[in-house]
């Protein structure tokens, strides 16, 4: 049947058959970012005082623990997207490439769980002080 018309080809996804779920995650992890940002935003100013207190206290609740650790989740695996692709163009020896996105996906991770781990420490002292 040959490998018919130059369109017909662009419409099978590609060589690697990912470019269009990879771009979608990544605008999915945009929108993520922008509503949990803004939830913190609006969060942190109708809160008045700042103090460690008073932040650790908004923090204890569930639904602001849950929000910021979401937004630490969102904006990591954001990253991690977007810099794989610039990995991924501008990197073209196998080698190279696959130890920086190992370093990339380790990275990522342990900031996120790093982030995670510290607003659980402030959710669950708030509530023991």
């Amino acid at each position: 049947m040959g490998n018919g018309t130059s369109i017909g080809r662009v419409r099978g996804l590609g060589a690697a058959h990912q470019g269009p779920h990879h771009w979608l995650v990544q605008r999915f992890t945009a929108v993520g970012n922008l509503v949990t940002v803004l939830f913190l935003g609006l969060s942190l100013a109708l809160l008045g005082d700042y103090s460690y207190a008073s932040v650790s206290g908004w923090l204890s609740s569930p639904l602001p623990a849950f929000m910021v650790a979401l937004l630490v989740i969102s904006t990591f695996w954001h990253a991690k997207l977007g810099l794989q692709v610039l990995i991924e163009d501008y990197l073209h020896e196998a080698g190279t490439k696959f130890a920086a996105i190992l370093l990339l996906n380790i990275a990522t991770f342990a900031g996120a769980a790093f982030g995670l781990f510290c607003i659980a420490r402030l959710a669950f002292s708030a509530g023991a002080a």
